[in-house]
């Protein structure tokens, strides 16, 4: 049997990358730090993951087990064997993973192992490949770095899969549940990948993969993130409620549509097809059984408004398009007013908008001229999106 390595055995570890490698006929040999979850998954050998929709079912995942992160030498081994690892661990930990899989690396040069070994790259953010070979690179002797540039792909991906926040409840029914929406469809860079790629259930390995990252921040990201800061003004804890309001969902189509003209102009990409996606996403937006809170979507503004992420972004794609952003600035004019208790960054938006006014907090938070069309369009919409938009 094939060996896939999965680096994070969390929502995303188990709930998605685990899912599609097991039905592919790989053993998934998950890497995790926290041990209770490393001896349940040993002593189980498979876990459920129930699908969040209106008439929910239950997915048993077999052929796994587990191995703790800390025990490097171990990891190694496996690595040193496997025909395919991933990684799901978040953006942060990426670094403290990396002299493990250069461990893994230097494993499989010293064994000659010929085949090379591919990387897929789970975590939410761009250039992530060219990172993660840098943090591995350093970690790893400099008599080994032509064995990585030969032999290890480094493949970014583009998760799509929501994965809704579980209650208590739920956790105490079984540790190792996760519950995650039925979408199951994963690109990966096409152009990044080493050596033969074996068939995954549910992954495409995309020639144009920018498409997908464009498509993944500027439709679906920016069009939950705009239902989320839209749905905080109007007062809802959901965000499927927000997508049940009539005025709400509206805009978010409004937006989508808004930057997929702009993808689609940017990516030749098929129109109809393109607008079959944003229907789909204002589905799933919808779905009540994923229970996706107002709070959790929109949370961390401070990073949701930066430059290049979903909404200013997004903005500035539809503009070097040339489009004006209306409904793009609607959003980011939202997401200045979003306070909900508990945010780790919403405060700090809030206190530069005192000391700055809008148009100086882009400049700050967004790095927008105080004098260009978006600022000029977010500071007029500012107030206006509470008059249409407060509950």
């Amino acid at each position: 049997m094939r060996k896939a390595i999965q680096f994070g055995a969390g929502n995303i570890g188990r709930g998605f990358a685990g899912q599609l490698f097991s039905e592919s006929g790989f053993e998934v040999v998950f890497v995790d730090v926290q041990q209770s979850l490393v001896d349940l998954l040993n002593e189980r050998r498979s876990y459920p993951i129930r699908m969040a929709c209106k008439d929910p079912w239950t997915v048993t995942i077999t052929n796994v087990r587990a191995v703790s992160g800390l025990d490097i030498p171990a990891v190694a081994e496996e690595i040193k064997t496997a025909d395919l690892m991933c990684t799901a661990v978040g953006v942060n930990v990426l670094p403290r993973i990396a002299p493990t899989i250069a461990a893994g690396v230097k494993a499989r040069a010293e064994a000659k192992v010929e085949a090379p070994i591919n990387i897929v790259i789970c975590e939410n953010l761009q250039n992530m490949g060219p990172f993660l070979k840098a943090e591995v690179k350093k970690a790893l002797p400099e008599e080994y770095h032509a064995y990585l540039e030969e032999k290890i792909g480094f493949v970014e991906s583009v998760v799509g899969r929501m994965v809704p926040v579980m209650t208590e409840e739920q956790k105490r029914e079984d540790p190792l549940l996760v519950l995650v929406e039925p979408y199951k469809h994963l690109p990966v860079s096409k152009a990044a990948i080493k050596g033969d790629w074996p068939e995954i259930v549910g992954v495409e390995p995309a020639g144009n993969f920018q498409s997908f990252v464009d498509r993944k921040l500027y439709a679906h990201n920016a069009g939950h993130a705009t239902a989320a800061y839209l749905g905080y003004l109007k007062g809802y804890k959901f965000v499927y409620e927000a997508m049940n309001d009539q005025q709400i969902s509206r805009e978010v189509r409004d937006a989508m549509e808004e930057t997929g003209r702009a993808l689609v102009k940017k990516h030749s990409l098929n129109a109809e097809e393109h607008q079959a996606h944003i229907e789909d996403l204002l589905q799933r937006f919808a779905n009540v059984a994923l229970g996706d809170q107002v709070a959790r979507v929109g949370r961390d503004p401070m990073r949701k408004l930066g430059p290049d992420d979903r909404l200013v972004g997004g903005a500035k794609l539809v503009q070097e398009c040339g489009m004006f952003p209306e409904h793009m600035c609607k959003a980011i004019a939202a997401g200045l007013h979003f306070d909900p208790d508990g945010d780790p960054t919403a405060p700090k938006v809030q206190g530069i908008l005192r000391e700055r006014g809008v148009a100086g907090a882009l400049s700050e938070i967004s790095k927008l001229s105080e004098d260009s069309e978006i600022t000029k369009e977010v500071v007029k919409q500012y107030d206006l999106v509470v008059q249409e938009f407060k509950a």
